[in-house]
């Protein structure tokens, strides 16, 4: 592959990225990288978030509803989609839990399981907060 030509706006679409735990949507990126950009295009920003994606800079997180969203932490971690307000959050679990998924995967699969991923699906603690305040 040939080397990437460096890029002040993709540096700061990572930088965004890497200092939010909100896994902002493309549109929530291209809201804050404007403010240092101001002629910055959507299409610019979609294209080097996927291109940090691909190039495992970056996470893209597939969701349901709200499209999709960017975790700037290339760690192996899971997230949670709440079922309510549509927000991402990460779950964390320790490497042997993780290891622990594989190896059962492993063991009910004719073939051989070498990683996984997985996103949870429940209610984030504000939305969990609010339906007992109804209840």
């Amino acid at each position: 592959m040939a080397t990437l030509k460096y890029s002040r706006q993709r540096a700061s679409i990572k930088e965004y990225l890497l200092n939010t735990h909100e896994h902002p949507t493309a549109d929530t990126v291209y809201l804050h990288v404007k403010e240092e950009f101001p002629n910055i295009s959507l299409g610019t920003v979609y294209r080097n978030l996927n291109l940090l994606a691909d190039m495992g800079e970056a996470q893209k997180i597939t969701t349901p509803v709200g499209g999709d969203r960017f975790d700037g932490r290339t760690d192996f971690h899971y997230h949670v989609i709440c079922t309510c307000c549509g927000n991402v959050s990460d779950l964390e679990l320790s490497s042997g839990h993780i290891a622990e998924i594989n190896q059962l995967a492993d063991r009910h699969f004719d073939g051989r399981v070498d990683s996984h991923s997985m996103i949870f699906h429940g209610l984030c603690p504000e939305c969990l907060r609010n339906s007992r305040k109804l209840s």
